[in-house]
């Protein structure tokens, strides 16, 4: 399991997401699941993985070498894909790539065909867009109205992001808001964790402003976990008892 957002504000784009594929006492595994594709001034575009490994991998393989264009007949790379859709729609077709090659494998050994992947960035003189690709290799959009999309073990962190992030939200407060949502995640499922991959493209800049990875040291990190929990302890407490249940007598 893993976890990944994409934030989609005004200003830019947020990606995160964790690197634990196997957990427990004594397995657990370390792989870089936030991609980065930047040629500055010409494109940046990030791709964030969820699933299983040996599927996510052999996806950017296909993205990363080429796919044939069933139109055009040409090697589409998303080095050379000519606007984010059309990246985006090559994306679609490698994980259906991969699930033909692959799938029937998988399900005669009792394995799902699990992948899921944010893919977010700009290419010059084009918008920012932020999309998620799911196992079919269908794709959704984020929009002004729902500016996050989560992949993995994303239900512990949504809380965070419905409650702090629109449209109009600060980059770097978006950054703070997407590691709180990845803290909270951490702090509830043991299958997420450090070190975590952080990137951040303002809106036009084609070229990243963070470009991060976070670890067990990161003294940032640290503090930012320590005054969420301090937080939620004041918060809770500085809000009213309920009123309900039976009255105390004399009261």
């Amino acid at each position: 399991m893993t976890y990944g957002c994409g934030i989609l504000v005004r200003e830019g784009l947020v990606m995160i997401g964790d690197t634990r594929t196997n957990a427990g006492l004594d397995n657990i595994s370390t792989f870089r699941k936030l991609h980065i594709f930047e040629k500055p001034g010409e494109r940046v575009m990030m791709i964030a993985t969820a699933g299983n490994l040996s599927v996510t991998q052999n996806v950017m393989s296909h993205v990363t070498e080429g796919l044939e264009n069933p139109e055009t007949r040409e090697i589409e790379t998303l080095a050379n894909a000519p606007s984010m859709f059309a990246a985006v729609q090559l994306i679609g077709r490698a994980v259906r790539k991969v699930r033909d090659t692959y799938g029937d494998a998988l399900q005669s050994s009792q394995l799902d065909f699990d992948v899921a992947l944010l893919f977010g960035g700009q290419i010059a003189n084009q918008a920012l867009q932020l999309f998620m690709v799911y196992a079919a290799g269908n794709f959704i959009e984020a929009t002004d109205d729902t500016p996050y999309l989560q992949i993995g073990e994303h239900k512990y962190g949504k809380p965070v992001l419905d409650r702090a992030v629109s449209y109009q939200t600060d980059l770097y407060d978006v950054l703070k808001l997407g590691l709180i949502s990845l803290d909270s995640t951490m702090r509830s499922n043991l299958s997420v964790g450090l070190p975590i991959d952080v990137a951040l493209l303002r809106r036009d800049a084609l070229t990243l402003d963070v470009d991060h990875r976070i670890d067990n040291v990161d003294s940032y990190f640290h503090d930012l976990r320590d005054r969420w929990s301090i937080a939620l302890r004041q918060a809770h407490q500085n809000i009213p008892r309920p009123p309900y249940g039976r009255q105390k007598p004399g009261a």
